[in-house]
């Protein structure tokens, strides 16, 4: 059952997640009805990684949005269990690509398996999502997940083109972003309006707000890489740097630090595993030119851009479920 209508407020984000509990159960249901395979490995792997501590953020985004229109059925709840497959699909093929060791605090996949069975078990989740996509025989469903997939893999390769690459533009970057993560927020946001009948303005405005929240998430997440708690982050400070990803608190500090300070830095990012004081060196930079204040402030801004987009709703608990999640994308720790 959804909220109470009585409800008018949530003050933080544990309220939301407790008051959209039944939902995201029926979701963790749904995820583990999904975990069919006949290969043993398959399902262990695949529920090692789905049960990792994710944060769900993106089925409850769509809990939301299909609450949110005139008409919440049931089919989010397996397009919401898709949706989290395609997300862990692409975290698994991330680590590879990453060669990262650590993900929410605990050893990946890769590490315990190898790259081969990352790979190939994030590819059947991709094809499971699919599936469950294909069962609701709906076009605009199918579209919908065709496009963010597809987004998905292009800002990687953009990425990938602009690896290492310390005069990449913040526009750039923010294109990259837009691709690699806020297109599966706009599409579970887009898929949860599809599904209950909202109307084509709709639609767009719960696309658009899961955009610019998509956004937001990746900048404030590329910037907790250099100040988070590490046993909050769940990986290691600054894995951003030491893999050569540049991201807008670096872009912003080689805009605006002086010739001698680019030199320093551009030297560190060049070591293939800097210490513990260079990283800090680095960081210090960071605050004395106010580079990780802008990119908090870079978030912030699409955090509004987010919520504007929600003005045509009326006032409802689900749509201030919606503003508190946007607010604590821009204002989270880890």
């Amino acid at each position: 059952m959804p909220p109470s209508a009585k409800t008018s407020s949530f003050p933080t984000i544990q309220e939301v997640w407790e008051q959209y509990r039944p939902d995201l159960l029926k979701v963790e249901a749904q995820i583990q009805k999904n975990l069919s395979s006949e290969v043993p490995l398959i399902n262990q792997v695949a529920q090692y990684i789905l049960n990792s501590g994710g944060k769900r953020i993106r089925p409850l985004l769509m809990i939301l949005s299909s609450r949110v229109c005139p008409a919440p059925g049931g089919d989010h709840v397996l397009l919401a269990a898709a949706i989290e497959f395609i997300h862990t699909a692409t975290l698994l093929h991330d680590d590879v690509i990453d060669e990262g060791s650590l993900r929410r605090g605990k050893k990946t996949v890769r590490t315990l398996w190898g790259n081969h069975a990352s790979i190939l078990v994030g590819d059947y989740l991709y094809a499971s999502a699919v599936a469950q996509g294909l069962s609701l025989n709906s076009q605009d469903v199918n579209l919908g997940l065709q496009k963010a997939c597809s987004q998905m893999i292009e800002g990687e390769m953009v990425q990938h083109t602009h690896n290492s690459d310390l005069g990449i533009l913040e526009s750039d970057y923010l294109r990259i972003i837009q691709h690699k993560t806020a297109s599966l927020m706009a599409a579970s946001c887009h898929l949860g309006a599809i599904v209950s009948n909202g109307s084509p303005d709709q639609k767009e405005a719960l696309y658009q707000f899961g955009r610019n929240l998509g956004i937001a998430f990746q900048v404030a997440d590329d910037t907790l890489d250099y100040i988070a708690q590490k046993q909050r982050l769940g990986k290691t400070l600054g894995a951003d740097l030491r893999e050569g990803k540049v991201t807008l608190p670096l872009i912003h500090l080689l805009r605006n630090c002086s010739e001698e300070e680019r030199k320093e830095v551009t030297h560190t990012f060049g070591l293939s595993d800097p210490t513990e004081k260079e990283f800090d060196r680095v960081l210090d930079l960071m605050h004395r030119h106010g580079s990780i204040d802008y990119a908090f402030s870079v978030a912030r801004c699409y955090i509004e851009k987010a919520k504007d987009f929600l003005s045509p709703f009326e006032p409802s608990v689900h749509k201030t479920a919606l503003h508190v999640v946007a607010d604590y994308v821009a204002s989270r720790d880890h």
